[in-house]
């Protein structure tokens, strides 16, 4: 008997099937824009970026698939990274990867980023792949690196 095969890679992935989702969930006042990035700094442009913000009014949850240079825009809720909490949990689902992966995101000028107890288990030199820096008035800009200099932190959970 040959041996077992790897769990696949994701995909195919539906972004018309779920196009409902992107569109209720896009109603937040507060807005992360980004793009998801491979480990040579090239788009992804057939990913996902899922952000969940627990404690928050509907909706909490918000997915949006990557666009033709990797683009993303999660629209979250005004109440989204209190207390030295994230903006968002977030779940980067993308070719190649076996498995889906977590990580979090700060809002760069949240009062209470300093005393951020997920930040203080970092280096001091990851931390910045977790905060998102203002980009406008209701706006913020944070990208993904899925591998290479700029890897973005990611989350084991057990």
């Amino acid at each position: 008997m040959p041996a077992l095969t790897p769990t696949q890679t994701i995909g195919p992935f539906p972004h018309e099937a779920w196009q409902w989702a992107i569109e209720a969930s896009a109603s937040g006042p507060l807005r992360i824009q980004g793009r998801l990035l491979d480990g040579a700094g090239q788009p992804v442009d057939d990913g996902w970026v899922e952000a969940f913000v627990p404690g928050a009014a509907a909706p909490a949850f918000v997915r949006c698939a990557t666009g033709a240079q990797g683009e993303f825009s999660l629209a979250l809720p005004a109440t989204a990274g209190g207390a030295g909490e994230p903006a968002a949990w977030i779940t980067v689902f993308a070719r190649g990867l076996l498995q889906h992966q977590f990580s979090a995101v700060f809002l760069g000028d949240a009062p209470t980023l300093a005393t951020a107890p997920l930040l203080a288990q970092l280096p001091e030199e990851r931390r910045a792949t977790l905060i998102a820096r203002r980009d406008g008035v209701n706006g913020y800009r944070w990208d993904i690196h899925l591998q290479g200099e700029h890897e973005t932190v990611f989350l084991d959970f057990e």
